[in-house]
């Protein structure tokens, strides 16, 4: 096959069809009758001499070939929407674009309140969705779009992603005024000695935190486990459980719940909080506007 051979307007289809998984969906974000992206995608098939995609109860599934031909194809036409569209601009005071940002819980709690504050004077019409990176794809979603910026210490994001650090920040001890710990001074045996509420947080960089402290041999009490940061304030209100928190976490819960925290008796690494996102997306105006958003709001 030779590239004067090959119809431009299917590869649109193609790539729509692989982010959609339906000729329904492909065909709503391309605004065509489901007939002709049908007839497109007969006559890829016969172009590839494969099926490219087959049904399934998940949807349309990507062959093998099609799934070679994804990045390929992914970037040359970003290649080309690049070319043809270098002298279009972002403007936020009048897009209605809606951004999807991946982050945990306790990203949401440190970001998005100052991050929706800004947009309701910077870009009143764009709206922002938030998606745990643990409950996707990462990658595959932000090489084709679906993920527009992933925030946090993400080291599977690979050599095809850029970053910027926005921030560093320690592991401190977290527990309600009055505690036993709330003190001058605490040790390791008092650490210990604590009843522990630890937060599960699957895929992400605060599970390191656990895996350093069994490391070293600290033996905790642990009472309580939860999936995520969500109630992890409340709980630590109204019992005597102690959690090991970042210290941004810390401060937000000092504010709203009245906690208290120390810096942690256990020699803990600071954890650094990146901003990534896909190489095809680096010169695209929209997303470089959010970038610059964040790295005006969060960087230190």
């Amino acid at each position: 096959m030779e590239l004067k051979d090959v119809d431009l307007n299917l590869l649109v289809v193609f790539e729509h069809l692989l982010r959609e998984r339906t000729v329904s969906g492909a065909a709503r974000t391309l605004n065509l009758s489901q007939p002709a992206v049908s007839n497109a995608l007969a006559r890829l098939r016969r172009m590839f001499d494969d099926e490219l995609f087959v049904r399934s109860s998940k949807g349309m599934l990507p062959t093998p070939l099609a799934q070679d031909l994804a990045e390929p194809v992914a970037y040359a036409l970003e290649s080309l929407q690049v070319a043809l569209s270098q002298k279009v601009s972002f403007d936020p005071l009048r897009s209605e674009r809606s951004f999807r940002i991946a982050m945990t819980d306790i990203g949401e709690v440190h970001f998005i309140p100052r991050l929706m504050g800004a947009l309701r004077e910077r870009a009143p019409g764009v709206a922002v969705a938030t998606v745990r990176n643990t409950a996707v794809d990462l990658a595959s979603e932000m090489s084709l779009g679906k993920i527009d910026l992933a925030v946090g210490p993400l080291p599977e994001l690979g050599s095809e992603f850029f970053q910027r650090r926005l921030f560093r920040q320690r592991y401190v001890c977290m527990f309600r005024p009055g505690h036993a710990l709330d003190k001058r001074t605490v040790s390791r045996s008092d650490f210990e000695g604590a009843e522990h509420v630890v937060v599960t947080a699957a895929g992400t960089g605060h599970a390191r935190v656990d895996e350093i402290l069994a490391q070293r041999g600290v033996q905790r009490k642990i009472r309580l486990r939860v999936p995520h940061f969500a109630a992890l304030a409340d709980i630590v209100a109204s019992t005597d459980l102690v959690a090991t928190v970042t210290e941004t976490f810390a401060r937000r819960s000092a504010a709203y719940f009245g906690l208290r925290h120390i810096p942690h008796p256990i020699d803990l690494p600071e954890i650094q909080i990146n901003l990534f996102w896909h190489a095809r997306y680096h010169r695209d105006p929209a997303n470089q506007w959010l970038r610059n958003e964040f790295v005006g709001l969060f960087s230190d």
